[in-house]
């Protein structure tokens, strides 16, 4: 099992009354639990929490009135993957894909699959269809796309990524899925947070991933290899990234970057080890298939939810 301490801060100058939807906490799944978590903002403002989709999205909506605003969140998450052989994955032909998985196919707002389609086939047509084709799929990008900040904005497409070859984590997730969804492989768009990262990127920050439907499971894919895929905690999960941003502002604010700390804790005495690079398929959503014995790990390790536990360290003010 991982264990992760998790802190983020956010903070703004709202300039007008604004409305924030944020999607920072990381959800909860049979392979992922919130052990632990506080939240807080500065001045203290009403806040709620609402849940939608499947994994579900944990949306938090905050009002703020004109004047500094810092938002602070702690969470220990406790996540556990099932592992498999990459031969052993078969793509699921669409006459046997469940409704819910129909639309992480179609193309979406970043991910114009119907535009790449002829690319696709072009690329990877003629490989047989398996986890080794997606995987295959992955590293075409990894290969073709430089990792470069400041080199794509807020509305950059997978379209824009193909052309321009450059581009940040949420470009790379954005290519891979089209590419896939183009082949009729259903692709979904995952946020969580870069654990493991080259320190040369800069400090810790939200990271994007992707997942692909294959066999009965949704498998992880990370295209830019910034993170160990075991160092992936979940906190949003869409079509792209119009659906899982982490701040969606209504109103008029000045904001500064993230601060974000997240340190794995590793404790081989109560099964709690570090996240590895690793050659097999990795998965934290069973989809269609049984729960398995990582699962029952998961739910047989403490809960301290309701326990006093230290607040993870954050940045100072």
């Amino acid at each position: 099992m991982i264990r992760f301490d998790l802190s983020i801060q956010l903070d703004y100058v709202v300039q007008s009354a604004s409305d924030f939807d944020f999607i920072i906490q990381p959800t909860g799944t049979p392979y992922q639990r919130v052990t632990w978590e506080q939240l807080a903002t500065e001045p203290q403002v009403e806040w709620r929490e609402e849940t939608h989709g499947a994994p579900a999205n944990r949306h938090l909506r905050v009002h703020a009135e004109p004047g500094d605003f810092r938002l602070r969140y702690e969470a220990i998450v406790d996540l556990v993957h099932h592992f498999a052989l990459p031969s052993d994955i078969v793509e699921t032909p669409i006459a046997k894909l469940p409704a819910e998985v129909l639309q992480y196919i179609y193309p979406s707002r970043y991910c114009q699959s119907d535009r790449l389609l002829s690319i696709a086939r072009q690329e990877f047509g003629s490989m047989a269809p398996g986890y080794e084709r997606v995987e295959a799929i992955r590293r075409w990008v990894k290969q073709r796309t430089s990792f470069q900040i400041g080199t794509s904005h807020p509305g950059t497409s997978a379209i824009d990524t193909y052309e321009c070859g450059s581009g940040v984590c949420r470009d790379f997730s954005h290519l891979m899925i089209a590419i896939c969804r183009a082949l009729n492989i259903p692709a979904r768009f995952a946020t969580g947070i870069d654990y493991g990262a080259d320190p040369a990127l800069g400090p810790p920050d939200f990271h994007c991933y992707v997942e692909a439907f294959l066999g009965e499971r949704w498998w992880l894919f990370d295209p830019s290899e910034i993170s160990p895929r075991m160092g992936l905690i979940r906190i949003a999960t869409g079509r792209d990234a119009s659906d899982v941003a982490f701040a969606t502002i209504f109103g008029t604010v000045q904001w500064t970057m993230p601060r974000v700390k997240i340190r794995a804790v590793s404790d081989p005495a109560d099964g709690l080890v570090e996240p590895v690079r690793q050659d097999y398929a990795i998965s934290t959503d069973a989809g269609l298939g049984e729960p398995d014995e990582a699962v029952a790990q998961l739910q047989a390790a403490p809960n301290v939810m309701h326990g006093t536990v230290p607040p993870v360290a954050a940045d100072p003010a």
